[in-house]
């Protein structure tokens, strides 16, 4: 078995269009978005690893309990979008729902990059909804893609 290395995962412009994709996203809003790829899922269940890398990024530090993790895991198929408390107990678990059968119907057609902006910018249209910008907020986490093992 390979694993592809992690400059590999996605390309440069690949990269640059999820970024550009969470940087729109995150405009309007005190919401956070944090995208995390990697090869492998070690765990059976991609949602367990979801809140431990959301866990590990400090997500649940935010100031009003909204950021949102998208966690891929390439090579297994598998994927989980979490959200922390603030979010959730606004958009519920429809949302989270509906969002995972989009991101499902993307990657079914190999359109993982186009199928996480699509995501993504729906995510950032609720945050906006729920948590607009302030003239105080400021990005509490990094808007890059984190590339796991």
């Amino acid at each position: 078995m390979r694993l592809f290395p992690k400059k590999e995962l996605f390309n440069e412009d690949e990269k640059a269009k999820v970024v550009a994709a969470v940087r729109q996203a995150e405009r309007l809003t005190s919401g956070e978005v944090r995208v995390y790829i990697e090869s492998r899922c070690a765990y059976v269940d991609a949602f367990d690893r979801a809140k431990e890398i959301f866990a590990g990024l400090g997500m649940e530090k935010t100031k009003q309990r909204n950021g949102v993790l998208l966690y891929v895991a390439l090579l297994d198929h598998q994927f989980a979008i979490l959200g922390d408390q603030g979010i959730h107990e606004k958009v519920g678990g429809e949302f989270w729902q509906k969002e995972a059968l989009l991101l499902r119907d993307y990657f079914k057609r190999n359109l993982i990059v186009e199928g996480l902006e699509v995501c993504v910018k729906e995510i950032g249209e609720s945050l906006r909804h729920h948590f607009p910008y302030a003239a105080e907020d400021k990005n509490e986490l990094p808007d890059d893609i984190v590339f796991g093992r």
